[in-house]
């Protein structure tokens, strides 16, 4: 079959690289490209459970003020400040 495909940039880089290292042509590339890419997504896709991250109380905030970042952070590294 022939048909004619516009290319990105970044993939039509990275086949020329692939065909210069390979000293194959474009044709083998591509047509090897579209195998394994149509094959990964023909695949069943993992079905992960969704991640939970569970909450904590972590009480009142012990300053009265954290605008000031630089304080904050003396502050928490117990360092005498001003």
């Amino acid at each position: 079959m022939r048909t004619t495909i516009t290319l990105d940039e970044d993939v039509a880089i990275v086949i020329e690289r692939l065909r210069r290292s390979r000293n194959e042509s474009l044709k083998d590339i591509i047509n090897e490209a579209l195998r394994e890419g149509l094959k990964r997504l023909g695949a069943p896709r993992d079905k992960r459970p969704p991640v939970r991250t569970r909450s904590v109380n972590l009480g009142r905030c012990l300053l009265d003020n954290v605008d000031d970042v630089a304080e904050v952070l003396a502050i928490a590294e117990s360092e005498s400040f001003r």
